[in-house]
């Protein structure tokens, strides 16, 4: 067996799904996709042809809870620059707790931020070659 990524798939926990669904669409410009299983309500990101690593905000009664301080730290894609969804996230209700700051020339950019549900989330771009 082959790994191409050592993520496959992950969850965002949300306490108001409607609120963090609105918050990442605006952040990110794009439109998230309904999912709903009789326990589990999510709003995918977007796949491109349905390869790589994909991930939701869910809503699960419970079973995931939001954190600033606990947990994994999940970088988000956020090519070309980071400072595009930084500019964007207090406006639609974030706080940014890491601004836009250099890894390495090789490396790029990274930033840290809280969502709507109190969930502490990275973003990562990497240097245009």
């Amino acid at each position: 067996m082959s790994y191409q990524n050592a993520i496959s798939w992950f969850e965002i926990p949300s306490v108001d799904l409607d609120r963090a669904q609105a918050f990442y669409e605006t952040i990110f410009a794009f439109r998230m996709h309904p999912m709903d299983t009789p326990n589990l309500k999510m709003r995918m990101f977007p796949i491109e042809n349905m390869t790589g690593v994909g991930g939701a905000v869910v809503h699960s009664n419970g079973f995931h809870l939001p954190s600033a301080s606990e947990g994994p730290l999940i970088y988000l894609n956020a090519n070309p620059d980071v400072q595009t969804i930084l500019d964007r996230i207090e406006a639609a209700g974030g706080k940014i707790l890491v601004p836009k700051t250099e890894i390495s020339p090789e490396y790029g950019h990274m930033a840290v931020f809280l969502d709507t549900e109190g969930n502490r989330i990275a973003l990562h771009s990497v240097p245009q070659r």
